[in-house]
């Protein structure tokens, strides 16, 4: 597996960056500040962002390894977009609020352009993976 550049490293921080200030700007007052009345599936949204923002955060420290935070910030995003967004386009339901998502989501093209898909594929689809059971060596 080849050496991931330098340039690259600091093109992760600013994925990290951008969606740890993101997350911490926009969630992490509504998470503070927040209705007792709120709906239970935004309370656990914005709690699993508020998780991401501090996993991101790490991520400025350890780029490579704190990866599985922007893929699941992307992942969640165009399973989002494909799975909801795109039928309610089909539709022509889509209303102001999911307009602003839609956006929001979009901007998840900046992690496709930062992550290092080729250290991706090798570290976690080609590489042999943790052995599943106790060792037979003694």
């Amino acid at each position: 597996m080849p050496q991931i550049s330098l340039f690259r490293l600091y093109l992760l921080r600013a994925a990290y960056i951008f969606t740890a200030g993101g997350l911490f700007a926009f969630i992490w007052p509504m998470i503070i500040d927040h209705r007792l009345d709120l709906p239970l599936m935004t309370g656990v949204a914005w709690s699993m962002l508020g998780a991401v923002s501090v996993l991101a955060a790490f991520g400025l420290r350890y780029p490579l390894q704190m990866l599985p935070a922007l893929l699941f910030e992307l992942l969640w995003k165009v399973i989002w977009l494909a799975a909801f967004a795109f039928p309610l386009w089909r539709a022509d339901q889509v209303d102001a609020n999911t307009a602003q998502t839609i956006f929001e989501c979009s901007l998840a093209i900046i992690l496709v352009i930062a992550i290092p898909w080729p250290y991706v594929v090798h570290h976690y689809l080609i590489k042999k993976g943790d052995r599943w059971g106790a060792s037979s060596k003694k």
